[in-house]
């Protein structure tokens, strides 16, 4: 049996990372929250099925604070590889943030398999971006109702939690990985792992007549 495994990494402790492990007869078997790294660590450490999953883990944005001086340097809108004013002081350049990154890598270098992804870009490809505000309760309640009418996925009536639903996105991403990797294209490299996406929405969508 092959277990996929979607995991939304959020930017800090304070906010709440989603998982979601789906079976190969695409039943959801768990989905929590988890909050710090050290949660996140201890979960796989102890996954007794982590040899035989597919993790497929969101890249999560910097959300560091810039200081006073970016915010001057910046009025001039001049690219940052052009301007000799704006060196790339505290890593402000750096879009997605490192969190995790060493113990994903080492979990790599145990036969796992693991790639990352950019949330938002595979909500796209797989036809799940809504016209609401991002992580609004309205966007919240789109992809639930999508996951569960056209991808088949068994969800609670009751809202659920957004970042479960972007961990259950991640775990459909794995799945596909497997089954059709023909459709899967690296987008780029974040800390020495792949970055991935789906070239074609996925076919096996559920039929509604």
């Amino acid at each position: 049996m092959k277990y996929y495994v979607g995991l939304s990494l959020a930017s800090g402790s304070s906010m709440d990372s989603g998982l979601a492990i789906l079976d190969e007869n695409n039943t959801l078997i768990l989905v929590d929250k988890l909050y710090k790294v050290n949660d996140i660590i201890h979960f796989f450490d102890n996954y007794s099925s982590l040899n035989y999953s597919k993790l497929c883990i969101s890249l999560a944005c910097d959300k560091t604070m810039l200081n006073g001086k970016w915010r001057v340097l910046a009025k001039p809108y001049q690219m940052v590889a052009t301007n000799t004013l704006m060196p790339n002081q505290d890593n402000w350049t750096q879009r997605y943030t490192t969190r995790g990154s060493e113990y994903f890598k080492s979990l790599t270098e145990k036969g796992v398999e693991i790639d990352r992804f950019e949330l938002y870009l595979t909500r796209q490809s797989m036809h799940l971006n809504s016209c609401y505000k991002e992580r609004s309760p309205s966007d919240c309640k789109f992809l639930q109702q999508t996951l569960r009418s056209e991808w088949g996925m068994d969800l609670p009536a009751n809202m659920m939690p957004m970042s479960q639903l972007e961990a259950i996105v991640g775990a459909l991403l794995a799945k596909e990985t497997i089954s059709n990797p023909d459709n899967i294209k690296v987008i780029s490299t974040f800390r020495d792992l792949n970055v991935i996406d789906i070239i074609h929405p996925i076919k096996n969508l559920v039929s509604i007549n």
